[in-house]
């Protein structure tokens, strides 16, 4: 599985690449590229998905310099760039803190 680091690191470097999914929610979402990559360069892995239907991944939380937080989904296999699953800033009606489901 790639590491958190490696992670960071593409997706600052912006080598990454969006699934057909999440091409549609960045551009419903208004979310720049600009914008993934700073949330990307910090990002924390709030949840784990070893066992993801389509490979292993994992839902990161990251601040973007104006501080908008951003929920990116990615997978974590290896490879010369990140696959975007989704993304989205989190709705604070389900999300304590940005890191915790709400029950």
């Amino acid at each position: 599985m790639k590491p958190l680091a490696t992670l960071r690191a593409q997706l600052a470097a912006g080598e990454f690449v969006f699934t057909g999914h999440a091409l549609r929610r960045v551009v419903e979402r208004n979310i720049s590229t600009a914008e993934i990559r700073e949330a990307g360069s910090r990002a924390v892995i709030i949840e784990d998905y070893p066992s993801d239907k389509y490979g292993p991944s994992c839902l990161l939380l990251g601040l973007t310099l104006a501080l908008r937080p951003l929920h990116i989904q990615v997978a974590r296999l290896s490879g010369p760039r990140t696959k975007i699953i989704t993304l989205y800033e989190p709705d604070p009606a389900e999300w304590v803190d940005l890191v915790e489901r709400k029950k």
